[in-house]
């Protein structure tokens, strides 16, 4: 207990724990605010994620991601399980422009997939960086 009294401890007890909270900000950080186009990009090629489109058909047909999946942000709730089996499994969610995305986001983690993650700014963004997209 004379640890935590001696003021030289009590610091280095301190900076240790505020240390270890920059460390696990990311982490948190990025539940919220969606990942870039190359945390996206990154999560496709090094860990095979899922690529979720939750457009309308309509808008998934003008253009997706190479190897998307469309299932309507409407049908997420019904429809996830059959077209993605393994809540282990990393998913990109891509929408219009970010927030439907973020929704399904939400109600993906509630049924159980943990490795469900935003495309920030959706696929407007992805093709402003110049990445593919198929018709």
């Amino acid at each position: 207990m004379t640890f935590l009294t001696d003021y030289t401890n009590l610091a280095l007890v301190a900076i240790a724990l505020v240390s270890g909270g920059m460390l696990a900000w990311p982490v948190f950080k990025r539940g919220g605010r969606g990942l870039s186009t190359v945390e996206a990009t990154q999560l496709i090629n090094r860990k095979g994620a899922v690529v979720l489109d939750v457009r309308s058909g309509e808008e998934f047909a003008a253009g997706h991601l190479p190897s998307a999946r469309n299932v309507p942000l409407d049908d997420v709730e019904q429809k996830v399980g059959q077209v993605i089996k393994n809540k282990a499994a990393p998913i990109l969610i891509v929408c219009k422009n970010g927030q439907g995305g973020a929704r399904a986001q939400t109600l993906l983690r509630g049924l159980g997939y943990a490795e469900a993650f935003n495309l920030q700014g959706g696929i407007a963004t992805w093709q402003e960086a110049g990445l593919p997209v198929v018709k």
